[in-house]
């Protein structure tokens, strides 16, 4: 037996009993379940001849994540990337700066940096919470930054880090409290990735509540979907009004006349992606409730596993197991990549 067999054969093993016999040559990570719910609410919306970026379901949609989420302040975005990127903007993220994200992320965090015109810092993320590792970043900064005036400056660089972006990694939970402790130290603004981590809690408060602000995601491979699209979560609500009139090509109100105050962007969800998300959020604990039931069946499937360990949500936490995730507990690049 070679050094690879081991984590394949047990890995497969733990896929058989789980899913049972695979006919497919490929499993797909994510499929979105669209019922009869989800048709009738997006005719619906058809009927009402409101499908772009002004109807009641966006309302609507805002209100429910505003309720299941707890923010104060819900704004429906076109997608996670564009969120992230006008919440960066709209905390004062400029060009030259820098903002501090983590290690291993999907690209769409580093890209809404480079959007603003920033530069991405990358940090350590920490093993099992798969997050930013608050101790380190703590010791990082320390060593390599210096304050000038209200500024964090980059001694290497000379610039400005001007935010921390944490992400919970595939739904788990990152050390958002400590990391709060880590950025009112050197006094940076916390933006929440929260992209994939809808449904996720550290105690009783929502993942993306945290910061002065957080993104949530809903894309046609996350936990619920409106096909495309976004939301920014805040409890400001100085900050929600300018974020809201960003994402309206910063209109000013008027009955007829088009006057904009600002270089803006249209990143306002359309009514009819919309009305997909209220149904899909109808059904959200039946989503949540279907992934803790597979991730547990896998955690389970893996208790006995020489070289596999399941990915569980961290202490105090409740995870929305968005993806499961399986570690190796001797570290191998090669065996990863083959499995």
């Amino acid at each position: 037996m070679t050094t690879y067999d081991l984590p394949t054969r047990e890995f497969l093993e733990v896929l058989t009993s789980v899913l049972g016999p695979v006919e497919k040559s490929t499993i797909a990570l994510h499929e979105p379940n669209i019922g009869p719910h989800e048709h009738k609410m997006v005719s619906e919306c058809l009927s009402s001849g409101w499908v772009s970026s002004v109807g009641e379901f966006i309302t609507r949609f805002e209100n429910q994540l505003s309720k299941i989420t707890g923010a104060a302040h819900v704004i429906a975005i076109v997608n996670g990337t564009c969120a992230l990127h006008l919440a960066l903007h709209s905390v004062g993220i400029k060009p030259g700066d820098e903002v501090i994200i983590p290690s291993l992320s999907f690209v769409a965090t580093a890209n809404a940096v480079a959007h603003c015109g920033a530069t991405p810092h990358f940090a350590d993320s920490d093993p099992m919470t798969l997050g930013l590792d608050p101790v380190a970043l703590r010791k990082h900064l320390a060593s390599a930054t210096t304050k000038q005036g209200d500024e964090l400056i980059n001694t290497k660089t000379g610039a400005r880090i001007g935010a921390i972006v944490p992400m919970h990694t595939f739904g788990h939970p990152m050390h958002i409290e400590e990391l709060i402790l880590v950025a009112k130290e050197f006094g940076l603004p916390i933006v929440e990735d929260a992209a994939e981590s809808l449904g996720s809690y550290v105690g009783k408060k929502h993942t993306g509540t945290f910061g002065r602000c957080g993104i949530l995601s809903f894309n046609g491979n996350k936990t619920i979907t409106t096909g495309g699209g976004g939301a920014i979560l805040t409890d400001d609500e100085s900050l929600a009004i300018k974020i809201r009139h960003l994402a309206t090509t910063a209109k000013l109100a008027h009955e007829w006349e088009f006057m904009h105050d600002k270089t803006a962007w249209n990143y306002r969800m359309p009514n009819i992606n919309a009305a997909l998300g209220c149904a899909q959020l109808d059904r959200l604990d039946e989503f949540l409730l279907n992934k803790r039931n597979l991730a547990n069946k896998y955690d389970s499937a893996l208790k006995n596993s020489e070289s596999l360990e399941f990915v569980s949500e961290p202490k105090d936490t409740t995870s929305n197991y968005w993806l499961n995730t399986v570690r190796l507990k001797k570290p191998n690049l090669q065996i990863r990549n083959e499995l």
